[in-house]
């Protein structure tokens, strides 16, 4: 799948899954035939767990390769999913993968991270032998640091009871490589501060053995306007993507003689082509959602226009109008799948595009409907399908979506706690999903009235929140789609957005 940046830049995602874990990627190939590749690692509160991936690096000419950290439903620091370090193998496989179809070798490559995504550009960068590595306020001993400061990801990683003796494999971990000297001749560029919460437990300790690399590069950041962790980044950004230019470009700063340029405008492209056609997230073979209503070119009333189909593979279909998204519909065993939406339609011409999502992620081949919504069209047969959805006399009653009282759609949240509170009658249970990913639940008191606190920040940026309704059953309602946008922390206290 491509898609455009803010900046005109083409981004392509894609999974590969010929390791024990899908790794989930996005890929922009090099400008004036550049020979370098940027792989990127996402920090904690990374906007859909890809980091960096807000266009602050669009200028870059390098090949750049966005890695997502979602594996079974959690962060896993690219390592291990409770304990199993097939993760880290399926990580490395996609890199290394990347690297073959690009002719380039572990030289060619920089590996950039912020926080989690600091220590797993140092990890993966001295385990594996990359020539450069950007690591900003990393964790060197990740075991103890995940079961104090996270522990949802700390069970997510090390088991649910969180055992001594699975904290002190990962406390260990960055300390041992880095006391092997493994990859000696790595350029390493670390930032770090004194105002970093994280620093005296996590980085101090280790310099000794960090300043043992030649080309081992310490930026000390100390500023008033450094409060904590997240501000050491932020403000340390322009610098950072200073040492990035260079480095794409096959300039190592403090080497006395470098190359220039680095590039190669009729370098050949197949190798690469085929591996990201290969891993695409749209697959050819996954056949497109069958759309059996409505019907291509019906005239239907603005309240019963009614969606089903056939989508046998797929667990939901994601269903889109002019490229905003409306509603992800749940595939049944049987591969049937229906969606109503909870308001009317506008009057005139609809073109509504749809595409099958199976349980890897992989998207199918799209389908199109088109249909028109007048006011002078008859009522369907027995209320159509519309009558189930809105409760109309003599039909079924199907739990409808939920009202979303709070955030109001749209909104522009100036801060990075954001709750959600409505009303859900008939239902015992609201959950909450972004991009196909459950984010939690609540109860539903008797009166129909609801609220949650989803527990953490969130991550600077655009937000699209499907809200759904479950009753005693099981049965799920249709979605509400909640968009907002959280604009920053006046407080200080947001972790940075990359």
């Amino acid at each position: 799948m491509s898609d455009t940046s803010a900046k005109g830049r083409r981004v392509i995602q894609g999974i590969d899954a010929s390791g024990g874990y899908p790794v989930e990627y996005r890929f922009a190939p090099a400008r004036s035939g550049n020979r370098h590749l940027m792989v990127v690692f996402a920090n904690m509160f990374a906007p859909d767990d890809y980091g960096w991936a807000t266009g602050i690096l669009d200028n870059l000419r390098s090949n750049i390769l966005w890695i997502r950290d979602r594996f079974d439903g959690g962060n896993t620091y690219y390592l291990c999913k409770g304990m199993d370090f097939a993760v880290e193998q399926s990580v490395i496989g996609l890199v290394s993968r990347v690297i073959k179809s690009l002719g380039l070798t572990p030289g060619d490559v920089t590996l950039w991270g912020s926080s989690k995504g600091g220590t797993a550009a140092l990890y993966f960068g001295l385990r594996y032998g990359f020539r450069n590595i950007v690591a900003s306020v990393p964790q060197l001993r990740m075991g103890t640091f995940l079961r104090d400061v996270y522990p949802d990801t700390g069970r997510h990683m090390l088991g649910e009871t969180m055992p001594d003796a699975n904290v002190a494999v990962l406390d260990a971990i960055m300390p041992d490589l880095l006391a092997s000297g493994a990859n000696p001749d790595a350029h390493i560029y670390m930032v770090s501060s004194p105002q970093d919460e994280q620093y005296s437990s996590q980085v101090e300790p280790f310099l000794g053995l960090l300043q043992r690399y030649k080309h081992f590069n310490f930026i000390f950041s100390e500023s008033p306007f450094i409060t904590d962790h997240g501000k050491v980044t932020q403000r340390n950004t322009p610098p950072l993507l200073g040492i990035a230019y260079l480095l794409v470009e096959g300039i190592s700063p403090r080497l006395g003689l470098t190359r220039h340029g680095y590039e190669e405008p009729e370098a050949d492209t197949s190798g690469i082509d085929a591996f990201l056609k290969s891993t695409s997230v749209v697959q050819e073979s996954f056949a497109a959602p069958v759309v059996t209503m409505p019907t291509t070119h019906d005239v239907l009333p603005a309240r019963e226009v009614h969606f089903e189909g056939r989508a046998p593979g797929a667990v939901r279909v994601s269903i889109w109008e002019n490229g905003k998204y409306l509603a992800s519909a749940p595939v049944g065993a049987d591969g049937g799948w229906v969606w109503d939406r909870n308001q009317p339609w506008s009057t005139g011409e609809h073109l509504v595009r749809l595409f099958a999502v199976d349980a890897n992620g992989y998207q199918s081949e799209r389908s199109d409907v088109r249909f028109t919504v007048s006011e002078n069209a008859p009522a369907q047969p027995g209320g159509h399908a519309a009558g189930v959805a809105y409760g109309y006399p003599g039909t079924p009653r199907v739990l409808p979506a939920p009202v979303v009282q709070m955030p109001e759609p749209h909104r522009q949240a100036l801060g990075t706690r954001v709750g959600f509170a409505g009303v859900a009658g008939g239902a015992a249970q609201v959950g909450f999903r972004e991009n196909g990913v459950f984010l939690g639940a609540c109860a539903v008191a008797p009166d129909g009235r609801w609220s949650w606190d989803p527990g953490r920040p969130w991550a600077e940026g655009p937000h699209t929140v499907e809200v759904f309704a479950v009753d005693v059953t099981g049965g799920e309602s249709p979605a509400s789609s909640v968009p907002f946008v959280v604009t920053g922390d006046p407080a200080g206290t947001a972790p940075p957005g990359y």
